[in-house]
């Protein structure tokens, strides 16, 4: 049953599994236990919307990664992934959802069975997936292991993008710009949000050419007038307005890789205190590319904003990026670097962010966004090529 379509090859997979145990011998892991289903993907393939039960992926210092989730979601695994029968470990149905037991229980009788019960075991203790009754469960049924936080220690080995997960990026590009265009085309006073968001999603999911889309770790933000003030927003009933702005926070997806994209329309005439903050935004946003150099850091991109945004009178404060690739809901950033003034993390070639430096005032709210890839020589490249503007239909 095993599926022949594994996105990467397997030399791909061994590379970043080498490279996450050199992470764990350095941290002084024996065994490491992954519930973020985006490591999961990422060290072994598997794909499923699995992840509202405890599932997860054991690493050891030998031997390839197991696979361990519901009984049910065994097949899933079998068709996704390259794992032999053997790395493929289900828990029965009684576990799920009961008051009488609970799936880290039959995790630490498999963990026992490869000899971790006094090891040394890192977990993603900060993470989605991973509750505070698991913890507490998994630490009482191994209770002469040492339990450790290891959360973004995968996180971090996927920091900079293989020549094959780039090329997963340019073609979601291709069809975070299709969604864009479409939602700047399509908006117009009187038209229902959630009428613009199905053509959003449609536009999403058919792709580009061959190129078919993948669902999105986080829904399509779309908020306009006041709304736009806040920048989680999603959509609702309500028609489009004259004289209000609607940004689009939105992202490509191309087997779970994300490119996320925003821009903004304004229907009608916009005041003058928006495109101040339009010009503003778009220099700040063209000094952070400039800045977003190998050898620089993080902070300097975030810095270069800063520095435009302040003589322009705008505080903004918040960090303006963060590192994106392979993603799950309900997050598509990686969570490790965040481009912010505090964070002197080295670039480097082959990191992927999304610049991010939106603004959410009183009112109204204006996202001019890009997706980049840090490169060799020169600034950074953007994945997606569309005007760095604010839209105005009048």
């Amino acid at each position: 049953m095993q599926n022949p379509d594994i996105p990467f090859s397997r030399a791909e997979y061994d590379r970043r599994i080498a490279a996450t145990r050199q992470a764990m011998a350095k941290a002084g892991l024996d065994v490491l236990f992954v519930t973020d289903p985006s490591n999961m993907a990422w060290l072994t393939a598997y794909d499923g919307w699995s992840f509202y039960v405890h599932q997860g992926v054991i690493l050891r210092m030998h031997g390839d990664p197991v696979w361990w989730g519901r009984g049910m979601d065994a097949n899933g695994a079998r068709r996704t992934t390259w794992l032999g029968a053997d790395d493929i470990r289900p828990y029965t149905d009684n576990y799920v959802q009961s008051t009488e037991r609970h799936p880290m229980q039959h995790l630490a009788q498999l963990l026992a069975e490869y000899g971790a019960a006094t090891q040394r075991i890192g977990v993603e203790m900060e993470n989605y997936y991973y509750s505070a009754k698991a913890h507490e469960t998994l630490c009482a049924s191994l209770p002469e292991a040492q339990i450790v936080d290891a959360t973004a220690l995968v996180n971090w080995q996927r920091l900079i993008k293989s020549d094959e997960e780039i090329a997963f990026m340019r073609r979601a590009a291709r069809i975070a710009e299709k969604m864009v265009d479409g939602a700047l085309e399509r908006a117009r006073p009187g038209l229902r949000k959630n009428e613009l968001v199905a053509e959003i999603y449609r536009d999403s999911l058919l792709g580009v050419g061959a190129d078919w889309g993948d669902y999105p770790a986080i829904v399509p933000m779309c908020p306009s007038g006041a709304d736009a003030s806040a920048p989680h927003l999603t959509w609702n009933g309500q028609e489009m307005r004259q004289d209000e702005c609607t940004f689009f926070e939105l992202a490509g997806v191309y087997r779970r890789y994300h490119t996320p994209f925003c821009r903004t329309v304004w229907l009608g005439t916009p005041p003058d205190e928006v495109k101040r903050a339009e010009a503003a935004l778009i220099e700040g946003l063209e000094a952070g590319l400039q800045a977003a150099r190998a050898g620089n850091r993080a902070c300097d991109i975030a810095n270069a904003l800063g520095d435009v945004l302040t003589r322009a009178g705008i505080e903004r404060g918040a960090r303006c990026g963060y590192p994106i690739g392979l993603s799950y809901p309900p997050d598509w950033g990686e969570r490790t670097v965040s481009l912010r003034a505090e964070d002197e993390t080295v670039l480097q070639p082959g990191m992927t962010f999304h610049f991010m430096p939106g603004l959410w005032m009183q009112d109204w709210g204006l996202e001019i966004t890009e997706s980049i890839l840090i490169t060799a020589e020169g600034p950074a490249e953007t994945f997606c090529n569309r005007p760095r503007q604010l839209f105005v239909k009048p």
